[in-house]
């Protein structure tokens, strides 16, 4: 007989976190770090609304499906905007709308689903290219043939590389960097570059910045935060930071000195990142989805994640049905519009906790006039 329990991430047994890691074990595509168990327990850690929801079967766990409670029953992805991958990770043949009202919830709004057993694949709008690096010989045989497929393009970053160096000092890859300030200072760009083009600012609620602290701050283990940087002398010029489990590494914060933007330094750093990989012992940098233009050049792989909402079955989905339907008429009607305002309210509604921020927020967003077409896209 299947029951469903709802627990919060510190209340899972050790059984539990053994029986979730096993269920990862089982598709590649369910083995980043921010599937499992262990980025549930982190953002547990820094935010009370953070649930797990789990299926057992004759007391076995067959599923697990880490998310918020947020008004209403609905349900979002735990850690959202920062868990650009999330899903239910579960054996075959889980009915998930019934499996969703069973935790007591009305639905659970997606925006980068993996779903590799194609179970909510009804409930999925639309769908979004992730990119990834995945090394399956030689760092310098994925960079040959990096430049093998766009050969003008890379000899033009061989030209900036040695102009950088030339002009302004020689470049040097820290990975890792534990430097404290290195990140703050990364922060800080991201920051003013979420202000310059309009997108919510999902760095500046205390949990998000307790959560990358935290992660910072963890040196050991499979599961742990990685900076990367590149610098021209001693000055920091562009990097990364995000989250890692074992041999797979997420970024989360790409930056770069805006005052250096004539010479790519992104696109340098991402070079000699992905020559770096081996003595860090990575086989995936994931990339994740958006902003095409800066991640495909460097990415033989991609894969496609959904969007959308999973409508619990019964009486407890009925007002979040009501609802997707109303989206669906209006999106049918202005599509890029439409898409912009409700990935705009989605990342509102996912970062911040209380009514007032909501409300900043969407305040916000009408003074930058983010809805309006043609306006920046939220940022990854």
């Amino acid at each position: 007989m299947l029951r469903s329990e709802t627990l919060h991430p510190d209340d899972l047994t050790d059984a539990d976190i053994g029986a979730w890691r096993a269920l990862c074990a089982t598709r590649p595509e369910f083995q980043g770090p921010l599937l499992g168990p262990d980025f549930a327990r982190a953002v547990g850690a820094v935010r009370p609304d953070a649930r797990v929801g789990v299926w057992r079967q004759d007391e076995e766990p067959v599923g697990f499906l880490a998310y918020h409670q947020r008004p209403g029953g609905l349900a979002r992805p735990i850690g959202a905007p920062l868990s650009d991958y999330h899903g239910v990770v579960a054996r075959e043949g889980l009915d998930l709308r019934q499996g969703i009202a069973d935790l007591g919830l009305s639905g659970f709004r997606f925006t980068g689903l993996i779903d590799p057993l194609r179970m909510a694949e009804p409930s999925i709008s639309a769908e979004h290219e992730a990119f990834l690096i995945e090394l399956t010989s030689s760092a310098e045989d994925y960079l040959e043939a990096l430049r093998a497929a766009s050969p003008k393009r890379f000899k033009n970053y061989r030209r900036l590389d040695n102009k950088l160096d030339r002009e302004v000092g020689a470049i040097t890859l820290r990975a890792p960097d534990h430097d404290p300030a290195a990140l703050a200072q990364l922060l800080t760009w991201k920051r003013e570059q979420l202000a310059r083009t309009g997108v919510h600012d999902y760095l500046a609620p205390a949990w998000t910045q307790r959560l990358i602290e935290d992660l910072f701050a963890r040196q050991d283990g499979p599961f742990q935060g990685l900076m990367i940087n590149l610098y021209v002398g001693d000055q920091l010029v562009a990097g990364h930071f995000g989250v890692r489990l074992g041999d797979v590494y997420h970024p989360w914060i790409a930056s770069t000195d805006p005052t250096l933007s004539a010479w790519s330094p992104g696109q340098l750093f991402l070079l000699r990142a992905i020559a770096a990989m081996p003595d860090l012992g990575l086989t995936t940098y994931d990339l994740g989805p958006g902003h095409e233009h800066y991640k495909r050049p460097y990415a033989l792989s991609s894969r496609m994640i959904g969007e959308g909402m999973l409508v619990a079955s019964g009486p407890r989905g009925r007002s979040v049905d009501a609802s997707e339907r109303v989206w669906a008429l209006a999106e049918a009607r202005s599509p890029h519009m439409v898409g912009r305002l409700r990935r705009r309210l989605d990342a509102i509604a996912t970062t911040e906790l209380s009514f007032a921020g909501r409300a900043r927020g969407l305040a916000h967003a009408i003074a930058t006039r983010t809805f309006r077409p043609g306006a920046a896209s939220e940022a990854a």
